[in-house]
C-alpha cells in the first residue's frame, strides 16, 4: 500500500461539526413536521454545549500543554473549529427566526417582553411574584466575590448592569432550571385563538425591576444573556486509601471549577459589559468566544410544547412485538427455542424489561449478573434486581461511574443497589465497561442453563425510544459461556482471556477486525468476491481507516453508514475509490454499530456496543457477537441494504463536508427509518405464522451447534 499522508483523513472535531450541521439540517428541513423542527434546534443545541465540553476543551489542553516553539497545530484547528462554528451559528440562528416566522403562520407566538398586551403583561407579574421570584438569588459582583468561581456550566445568566450616574454595578440573575418549564403559556385573551408562550428569560427581564428595586438605587437598567461552558475532562487521582466511588464524587465537585472553553453572550451587549465578563472569566485567546442572540440554552427547545394539531410532530408509531416471545408462556422458553434479535426503537425494549422481572421471581434463576452505563431516572430494570435479591437471587451489577455527565446518576444508583444487597462493583479501574451484557443463570433438569443479552445500546427504556439498537437474546452455551467470562475478567482481570466466538474489547477486537478486512483484501487479490458493510456511530480510529483505504485499493467492494465523526475520505483516486460513507440523521438516533464482511459468501455479520475509535479498541470493555442464525442473519442484512437505499435522510459524506444529500433521480422515495417499521412488521407477521403452523421444535444449544428433536 502507498504510504499514508495526514491530507486522507478528516480531523475528527471538524467532522463532528459536520455531523450536528446535519442535525441542523433536520430543523431546516419543511419536511420536517413544525415542531419536530424546533426541537431539533434544542438537540443541536445540546450537541454543541457537549462538543465544547468534551472536543474543544482537548484541543484547548494539547495548546495549553505544547512547547513554546512546538508546531501550532492545535491553535490552527481551534481556529477552524470556531471559524466553523460562528458560520453555524449564524445558520441556526436563521434557522431560529424562519422557524419562528413558522409559528406564527400556525397561531403559536413565542413573544419577548416588548410584545406584550396590557393584559398579558399584568398577569406575568402577578406570575413572577407568586411562581418564580422565590427561586431567584441574584449573585452580586464585588471584588471579593469571583464571577468564575459561581458560575454554573452551562446555565444561561441575565448579565445585569445597574447604573447611577457613569457608574454601574453589575449582578447576575441565573435561569432557574429546575422546578420551572423554560415555556409559559400565556392566557387566552377575550375570543383569541392563538396561543401565546414567553420564555421564562423574558419573564424575568419584564419583570427586573421587581427584583431590584426594593434593594437597590439605580437610573438605568441593561439585561443581556450569556453562558459560559466548562472543561467536562477532570483527573482521577490514584489514591489507594480512596474507593473508586469516593474518587468519582470528588471528582465531579472539582468539574465545577474546571476552565472555561466557550463564552456565548448576547452580540448587542455593550463592549464594556463583554470586557468585564471576559476579565471575569479569565477568558484568553484559548476559548471560543461566540456571539449570537438574545436567548442561549437551546437545549431546552427539546422540550417545546406539544401541539394540538397532529401535522406538528411526527405520527405516533406503536412498537412492534416480538413473535417469538409473544409465542411462550415466559422469556425463558422462547429464548431456547432459538435466538432472538430485537431493533429498538422498532421492537418493544419491554421484551428485556419483562426477561429481567421474570428473572427477579422465577424459582430456577439463581444469578443475574448486569452491565450498567447509562440507565433510565425511574429505571424498572433497577427495581427487578433489587426484586431479585428479596426473592433470595445472586444479583451482581457492574455500574461504570465514568459515564461522562451520567457519573452522579451512577453513584446514586450504585448506593441505592449496594444498601439492597446487590453486589455492586466497577470493573477494571483503567477501562470502561461499555459493553451491553446481561446473564441469567437458570437451574434446569440436572444442569444450569446460561441465557445471555448482548446489544449495541444501553438498558434505558428512556433513550430506547428513539435509539437506533440491536439486542440479541441467546441460549447458545457457547457465546453465553464467552459473557460468563467477561464478567469474570470484569472481576479478575489477570485472568486468561480466549474468545472463539466473541470480539472483545480490548483483549481481541483490534486484531479480529484486521484479520476479517485481511481476509476481504486477500479473496479480492484472487478476484473473489469481497466487500464490507460497516454501521458505527465514529470512524475515527486511523489505524482500522488505513486498513480500510488497503482494502479499497485492493478491489474490496466498502460501504460505510456513520452517523457522526469520520475521518475516513471516500472516492479519493488511488486510495479510497471503493468507498463509499452516507450518514442518515431522522427522527431516531441511529445508534446501533453492525459489521459485515462478505467472506466468500458466508457473510459473517457482528453487532455491539463498539465503535472504531482507539478508546472503544483498546481503552474500553466492548463485546461484540457474532450472528449464527441465517434467518436472523438476513433480516439484520435487510435493514442495513435499506439504509442503504435511503435517498430522502441519507447524507453523502465527502472531502469538503457538504453534507449533500443523497441524489434520489426517478427512483422511489426511500426514507429508511419508516422502510424499516413496516419490513420488521411484515418480518414478525410472518414469524408469527410460522410458528402457529408448525410444530414448535425444542433447540437445545450445546456446543455452537444446533441439534433439534421434534
Amino acid at each position: 500500500m502507498s504510504s499514508i499522508t495526514p491530507d486522507v483523513f478528516i480531523d475528527k472535531e471538524l467532522s463532528w461539526l459536520s455531523f450536528n450541521e446535519r442535525v441542523l439540517q433536520e430543523a431546516c428541513d419543511k419536511a420536517v413536521p413544525l415542531i419536530e423542527r424546533v426541537k431539533f434546534l434544542g438537540i443541536y443545541s445540546s450537541n454543541m454545549d457537549e462538543f465544547f465540553k468534551v472536543r474543544v476543551a482537548a484541543v484547548r489542553r494539547e495548546i495549553l500543554l505544547a512547547a513554546p516553539d512546538a508546531p501550532c497545530k492545535n491553535q490552527e484547528l481551534m481556529n477552524r473549529i470556531h471559524a466553523k462554528v460562528l458560520k453555524l451559528q449564524d445558520h441556526f440562528d436563521e434557522t431560529y427566526h424562519a422557524l419562528m416566522k413558522a409559528l406564527a403562520r400556525e397561531n403559536i407566538f413565542l413573544i419577548n417582553e416588548k410584545q406584550l398586551s396590557d393584559f398579558h403583561s399584568a398577569w406575568l407579574r402577578k406570575y413572577f411574584k407568586d411562581q418564580l421570584i422565590r427561586h431567584i438569588a441574584p449573585l452580586i459582583i464585588t471584588k471579593q466575590n469571583k464571577l468564575i468561581n459561581n458560575i454554573d456550566d452551562d446555565s444561561t445568566y441575565l448579565c445585569t448592569s445597574l447604573q447611577k450616574g457613569d457608574k454601574s454595578r453589575y449582578a447576575f440573575v441565573k435561569l432557574p432550571n429546575t422546578n420551572l418549564p423554560r415555556f409559559i403559556e400565556l392566557p387566552h385573551e377575550k375570543s383569541s385563538k392563538n396561543r401565546h408562550y414567553i420564555l421564562l428569560d423574558n419573564i424575568i427581564r419584564h419583570c427586573i425591576d421587581q427584583l431590584f428595586q426594593p434593594f437597590f438605587d439605580y437610573d438605568n437598567i441593561e439585561v443581556y444573556s450569556m453562558k459560559m461552558t466548562r472543561d467536562a475532562e477532570f483527573d482521577i487521582t490514584d489514591e489507594l486509601e480512596k474507593t473508586q466511588l469516593e474518587q468519582m464524587s470528588n471528582a465531579i465537585r472539582k468539574r465545577l471549577q474546571a476552565q472555561p472553553v466557550r463564552l456565548v453572550f448576547d452580540r448587542n451587549m455593550p463592549s464594556s459589559m463583554l470586557k468585564m465578563l471576559k476579565r471575569s472569566l479569565s477568558i484568553s485567546s484559548t476559548e471560543c468566544l461566540v456571539p449570537g442572540g438574545r436567548y442561549h440554552s437551546f437545549k431546552d427547545f427539546m422540550d417545546f410544547p406539544k401541539s394540538s394539531r397532529r401535522k406538528h410532530s411526527y405520527e405516533k408509531v406503536s412498537a412492534i412485538e416480538s413473535s417469538q416471545f409473544s409465542a411462550f408462556s415466559n422469556s425463558f422458553d422462547a429464548i431456547k427455542h432459538d435466538d432472538i434479535v430485537l431493533n429498538y426503537p422498532y421492537h418493544k425494549f419491554s421484551h428485556f424489561t419483562e426477561l429481567v422481572r421474570q428473572a427477579a421471581f422465577d424459582p430456577a434463576v439463581h444469578s443475574i449478573k448486569i452491565n450498567l452505563y447509562r440507565v433510565a431516572k425511574n429505571s424498572h430494570i433497577m427495581q427487578s434486581l433489587i426484586d431479585a435479591v428479596q426473592n433470595g437471587k445472586q444479583v451482581t451489577a457492574v455500574i461504570e461511574l465514568r459515564a461522562r455527565f451520567d457519573e452522579q446518576s451512577n453513584i446514586d444508583w450504585t448506593k441505592r443497589l449496594d444498601e439492597a444487597g446487590v453486589k455492586v462493583h466497577h470493573g477494571i479501574p483503567s477501562l470502561k465497561v461499555h459493553s451491553k451484557l446481561c446473564l441469567i443463570s437458570r437451574k434446569e433438569g440436572d444442569g444450569t442453563q446460561l441465557y445471555a443479552h448482548i446489544g449495541s445500546g444501553n438498558f434505558n427504556e428512556g433513550t430506547a425510544r428513539f435509539y437506533t439498537d440491536f439486542s440479541l437474546f441467546t441460549a447458545n452455551q457457547a457465546i453465553a459461556r464467552e459473557v460468563k467470562h467477561v464478567f469474570d475478567l470484569l472481576k479478575r482481570p489477570y485472568q486468561r482471556d480466549h474468545f472463539e466466538h466473541l470480539i472483545v474489547s480490548p483483549f481481541n477486537s483490534r486484531q479480529q477486525w484486521l484479520k476479517l478486512i485481511d481476509d476481504e483484501i486477500d479473496n479480492a487479490k484472487l478476484s473473489k468476491p469481497a466487500a464490507i458493510t460497516l454501521k458505527l456511530n465514529n470512524l475515527v480510529d486511523k489505524p482500522m481507516v488505513e486498513k480500510l483505504y488497503q482494502a479499497s485499493q485492493a478491489g474490496v467492494d466498502i460501504k460505510l453508514i456513520i452517523r457522526g465523526m469520520c475521518i475516513l475520505i471516500p472516492q479519493l483516486v488511488g486510495v479510497s475509490d471503493n468507498i463509499e460513507v452516507y450518514s442518515i440523521v431522522d427522527r431516531y438516533l441511529e445508534h446501533s454499530r453492525v459489521m459485515l464482511f462478505h467472506a466468500n459468501g458466508e457473510q459473517k455479520l457482528f453487532f455491539g456496543s463498539s465503535d472504531w475509535m482507539t478508546r472503544n479498541l483498546d481503552e474500553r470493555v466492548e463485546v461484540c457477537t457474532p450472528i449464527y442464525s441465517q434467518n436472523l442473519k438476513k433480516m439484520i442484512i435487510d435493514t442495513l441494504n435499506i439504509q442503504l437505499s435511503d435517498n430522502t435522510k441519507s447524507r453523502l459524506i465527502d472531502q469538503e463536508q457538504s453534507n449533500l444529500y443523497k441524489s434520489r433521480g426517478n427512483r422511489k422515495k426511500v426514507r429508511s427509518q419508516m422502510a424499516i417499521q413496516q419490513y420488521l412488521q411484515g418480518y414478525e407477521a410472518t414469524q408469527a405464522q410460522k410458528l402457529a403452523n408448525s410444530p414448535t421444535p425444542i433447540i437445545y444449544w450445546q456446543t455452537d451447534k444446533i441439534q433439534k428433536k421434534a
